[in-house]
């Protein structure tokens, strides 16, 4: 899938074209016990499965990304989940934002195969991870959902709860980095009150320290179920 961004590193930025040809999201990402069952218990109430071990890995098809401001749905049951991502390039690893929007009646049957429904929203906009890795720990996940007709604040955590990048990286390859042209979502925190559809989803990845933020919004138009 050709994704392009524009990359900000240091003082330098740039605009670049990727070809990602993998696409791995890690589920069940957190680094408190306590955390993770938390999620397992919210998707266990719209029931989804149990996970047989965390953190899992599931691998999608690379071309259900997108950096479009509108993901056309199948159906009223499908919400998003703000997550950083991290991209493996040539010249190392960069640091994005994107949803892993999920068809959540389909995850009940399935987690993968939910997985593989959706669209994967990703924002145009990258940090070098070498610029915050050092202060990861105080970086901040939020969304926003419009909720019939209501914006809501419906994700807000540290990413300290998550899993670092690297930590997901390296329980996953063995290694301190990806090959070229991956990309891996990381990990989400808990929904405020709870998993539920919206019309509009918007997310941010707040850095305190270097005062900035890498932002994406999209449209939800939902196509009705014919049988």
């Amino acid at each position: 899938m050709f994704l392009e961004f524009n990359r900000i590193a240091d003082d330098r930025s740039d605009r670049i074209g990727v070809e990602i040809n993998s696409l791995i999201i890690a589920g069940w990402a957190g680094r408190d016990a306590a955390a993770i069952e938390h999620h397992i218990e919210e998707l266990a109430a719209i029931g989804v499965p149990r996970p047989s071990t965390t953190p899992l890995y599931y691998r999608v098809a690379a071309q259900t990304l997108s950096q479009s401001n509108e993901l056309v749905v199948l159906g009223p049951d499908s919400s998003g989940e703000v997550e950083p991502v991290v991209v493996a390039l040539a010249d190392g690893l960069w640091i994005g934002i994107g949803s892993d929007h999920t068809d959540r009646k389909a995850e009940a049957s399935g987690i993968a195969l939910s997985k593989q429904l959706c669209g994967k929203p990703v924002g145009t906009q990258l940090w070098s991870y070498a610029d915050v890795e050092g202060h990861w720990d105080q970086l901040i996940l939020r969304s926003w959902a419009i909720i019939d007709g209501e914006r809501v604040l419906y994700q807000e955590s540290p990413v300290s709860t998550l899993r670092t990048p690297r930590d997901l990286i390296r329980k996953y390859t063995g290694t301190d980095t990806l090959p070229a042209g991956t990309l891996m979502f990381c990990g989400t925190p808990g929904a405020i009150g709870g998993i539920r559809p919206a019309t509009r989803f918007e997310m941010e990845l707040r850095d305190p320290v270097l005062n900035r933020s890498l932002t994406h919004s999209y449209d939800i138009p939902v196509l009705p179920v014919v049988s």
